[in-house]
């Protein structure tokens, strides 16, 4: 049986398990979590709560409470769309914003210094990216790797910019049937708009953009017409399709833009979406309305974010917004 001890901090009542508690995010933890109480209140629910909810609910816990839990459920509050940023990134070894084990793991970590950056990246990988490959790249091949490739476009942006490689959904493994249809890039675009809303609520002052490689560009094709306004700019490189017939079913405000290398093999991939299978226009197709990413100088599916190219100097761009 449990031993529950209460903890009174500022004057406020806290019920917390005695003794350690596992920093992993598994069903246990949930529980553990979700049956505490906070003056009388449950605490967000880490599946489903809004994240502006959550926000609010720290505020009011205020600092020394919130950094008890943090304490406490260390990857869980990391991986809290909406909780504080300098608080998830406390319980994140100072560079992550997700960290679930899970499967083949979930992981977020960010170049820069979110909490002043007044533009945000978020980088989105795609097929075969998994936590395990997520800083070496699939194959040991570097510039595959989303955090490589986010120091890449941070490097080249330069001060106040801050980018977060996002590996928040589970891409399909290899060029199968998962990856021909859309439940991975909508369930994807599910986890990604909570997460931009987790990060707009705490920095309404900042503005975002998303950058989708291959796959990931599908699953900003589904999230766009629930992103905060503060996102910007949509950007799609090597892009199979978004699941639309061209920008504006895109239902969104953000500038969308696209690139392909010369020989990028998804040049192959028809644009085509039939009984669920495909994933509709190519983005770099001329009646689709999105602006050029240049990549004439680009080397194969992988080179985007390659030091010296084309694309990796229009991504700074973007990410300083000077277009």
């Amino acid at each position: 049986m449990r031993v529950m001890v209460a903890l009174a901090v500022s004057g406020i009542l806290l019920v917390a398990p005695a003794g350690p508690v596992s920093a992993h995010v598994v069903p246990a933890d949930v529980a553990a979590w979700s049956a505490q109480r906070y003056a009388g209140r449950a605490l967000p629910d880490p599946r489903h709560a809004d994240p502006a909810a959550v926000a609010e609910f720290f505020d009011a816990a205020g600092p020394v409470e919130s950094a008890y839990l943090a304490r406490s459920y260390p990857r869980l509050v990391n991986g809290l769309d909406g909780a504080p940023l300098a608080l998830r990134l406390a319980a994140g070894d100072g560079v992550r914003l997700l960290d679930d084990p899970r499967g083949d793991g979930r992981v977020a970590e960010v170049v820069g210094d979110p909490l002043t950056a007044r533009r945000i990246v978020v980088l989105v990988p795609g097929v075969d990216t998994d936590a395990a490959n997520f800083h070496s790249g699939l194959g040991g091949v570097l510039r595959r790797a989303p955090a490589w490739q986010a120091k890449q476009v941070h490097d080249a942006a330069g001060p106040g910019v801050a980018v977060v490689a996002w590996l928040g959904y589970d891409p399909p493994e290899g060029l199968g049937i998962a990856s021909a249809r859309t439940e991975r890039a909508r369930d994807g675009a599910a986890a990604l708009v909570r997460f931009l809303r987790g990060l707009a609520v705490q920095r309404p002052t900042a503005t975002f953009v998303l950058i989708g490689h291959s796959y990931g560009s599908a699953v900003l094709g589904y999230a766009a017409p629930a992103l905060p306004a503060a996102v910007t700019d949509l950007v799609a490189l090597g892009s199979p399709g978004m699941g639309v017939r061209d920008a504006a079913a895109l239902r969104t405000t953000a500038r969308v833009w696209a690139g392909r290398a010369p020989n990028d093999w998804t040049r192959f991939v028809p644009g085509v979406r039939v009984l669920g299978f495909g994933h509709g226009a190519k983005p770099t197709g001329a009646g689709f309305g999105s602006r050029e990413v240049p990549c004439g100088d680009v080397d194969g599916h992988d080179g985007y974010f390659v030091p010296g190219t084309s694309s990796l100097a229009a991504l700074a761009g973007i990410a300083r917004d000077m277009s």
